[in-house]
């Protein structure tokens, strides 16, 4: 077969073979699954997109702008809960690991597409309560829901409690999937040494989900019923502790950070190697880090508390270990870098947000070394600075690799080329557009000024005004990727089965794949991203 031809074959595909609403709202095809999470989580995108302009457009000015005090705390509230809970934990693994997953493994579906399908609704449940109460009261506790506060707040806390609370269920399910459908439905010749690493950094991720998501379920349904029973858990009031609080949330929280960076970290080895024509350098060594970076987050919680009363030596050694998380980082820029060197660099928008990914993780993960260190940290908490950090390591880095992963996949997802010119132009504007709106904020907290304030003083106005202007040119460019993504369903041209010319396990199925995945049995027999020999993969 020509697989320059196979993706224009008449045969069905998962798209067309059914198009009723039925089919989509009740199938178990993991392809539909991972697309219905795509819509799901790019709402969630556009709607804390919004609740971070409005912040924005308030500090454009030294004194109140747009709102006032209460409300400004419910926006940031709203933009925080928005991002982490409904956006950056599910996007990777539930959008692009449920489409791709099994296509990578050479299997037909995942282990459990029953309860695949209930992952999307339960995810659906927990978001509609989550928006009630953004939209009933909203809360204006932070993200983190600190104690005591949060147990006394007037706000509507309980139902956004609940609704995060019901969205872990959805991510505990998706793990358990992905973990056995990785050990079960494997193809022939599929051994572990020639797992893709988009698949080990998922099952990594799987493995903090399974492990960690019951704590936060737990320590949220505490907070709750203190609000609504009065007992006395994290309130000192009433003889509960607060710090214990701290300690149960990061226990979860800090490893969540991983289920949204190892996931992009996955993307973007599977985006380098088709980029540069190369096999990944060091593929054992990407593969033991993305297991240390599992392992060593579940035991460096404490770095987030140097100044909640911990004893000195208990925060040398959460700073030791958070710092050990830095050298896993390390090796896997090193081998990204290394794959590169002397590759066949092919610079098209997929590999454009990959090095924008590769800035902002080697930036933001210095500022968090120092942050690690307790006498800084203790300068720097609760400042702008912090903001920056977390934007530029964690927001910066899951946006750069789920926008790569989105232009990688977006011809084997729906058949469609996307306008090259104007992605490339959306690209350098969003990744300019970051560091615009973010590099200003490490200044200002190195000033002193501290988050979550709506207020600050005069001379700290045109730092803020040019943060605000580059979070503009953020959503000029988002703005325009959703234009020709959209335009590009109905007028793109018909994808061939692999325009990339990618040697990645994926594409070896047709584009968009049928509704079984592959028309007979694929076998694996090259190493992944195999570029030394010329013949094009056979498509299954």
């Amino acid at each position: 077969m020509n697989p320059s031809t196979a993706g224009s074959l008449a045969e069905p595909d998962y798209l067309n073979h059914e198009t009723t609403v039925r089919s989509w709202l009740l199938t178990r095809d993991h392809k539909r699954i991972g697309v219905m999470f795509l819509v799901l989580v790019l709402f969630a995108l556009l709607l804390g997109g919004v609740f971070a302009m409005l912040l924005r457009i308030e500090l454009l000015t030294p004194g109140p702008t747009i709102m006032g005090p209460m409300t400004y705390n419910r926006v940031f509230t709203l933009h925080g809960v928005t991002m982490v809970w409904l956006f950056m934990i599910p996007a990777i693994p539930s959008a692009f690991g449920n489409f791709v997953l099994p296509l990578m493994l050479g299997a037909k579906e995942v282990a459990f597409p029953r309860l695949n399908l209930a992952s999307v609704y339960i995810y659906a449940a927990g978001a509609a309560l989550t928006l009630f109460g953004m939209v009933w009261s909203g809360a204006d506790t932070g993200w983190t829901f600190y104690t005591p506060y949060s147990t006394t707040s007037p706000t509507a806390v309980t139902p956004i409690l609940l609704g995060v609370f019901i969205i872990g269920f959805s991510t505990i399910i998706t793990g358990l999937n992905f973990i056995t459908t990785t050990h079960t439905l494997r193809a022939p010749g599929m051994h572990w040494s020639r797992i893709p690493l988009f698949v080990w950094a998922i099952y990594g991720t799987s493995v903090i989900q399974v492990v960690a998501t019951p704590v936060l379920a737990m320590v949220l349904v505490l907070v709750a019923l203190e609000r609504v029973a009065g007992v006395g858990i994290f309130d000192p009031s009433r003889g509960g502790d607060p710090v214990l609080f701290q300690h149960m949330f990061w226990f979860y929280s800090h490893p969540a950070v991983y289920i949204m960076v190892l996931p992009a970290m996955g993307v973007i080895t599977e985006v380098v190697c088709a980029f540069s024509r190369k096999n990944i350098f060091g593929y054992r060594m990407i593969a033991a880090s993305t297991f240390g970076i599992a392992f060593v987050g579940f035991f460096s919680w404490g770095h987030h508390m140097f100044v909640s009363g911990q004893s000195t030596f208990g925060s040398g050694i959460f700073g030791v270990l958070s710092m050990l998380v830095a050298i896993f980082t390390a090796i896997k820029i090193f081998n990204w870098v290394a794959t590169m060197y002397g590759g066949a660099i092919d610079l098209k928008v997929p590999l454009l947000y990959v090095l924008g990914f590769i800035f902002l993780l080697t930036f933001g993960g210095m500022t968090g070394v120092a942050v690690a260190t307790t006498s800084l940290d203790v300068h720097w908490h609760d400042t702008y600075f912090i903001v920056a950090h977390f934007h530029y390591i964690m927001v910066g880095s899951v946006l750069m690799a789920f926008l790569a992963a989105l232009h990688y996949w977006w011809p084997k997802m729906f058949g469609r080329l996307f306008p090259e010119r104007w992605a490339f132009v959306a690209a350098c504007t969003i990744i300019f557009g970051f560091i615009v709106t973010f590099l200003p904020q490490f200044l200002l907290g190195n000033m002193g000024m501290p988050r979550r304030y709506y207020q600050y003083p005069s001379e700290m106005q045109w730092l803020n005004v040019l943060s605000t202007a580059g979070a503009s040119l953020l959503a000029f460019g988002f703005g325009l990727i959703g234009i020709y993504l959209l335009w590009s369903l109905r007028y793109g041209k018909e994808s061939p089965a692999n325009p990339w010319g990618s040697r990645g396990y994926e594409w070896f199925s047709a584009s968009p794949p049928g509704p079984h995945n592959f028309r007979e049995p694929p076998r694996f027999e090259r190493e992944v991203h195999d570029y030394t020999v010329s013949e094009a993969p056979h498509v299954y």
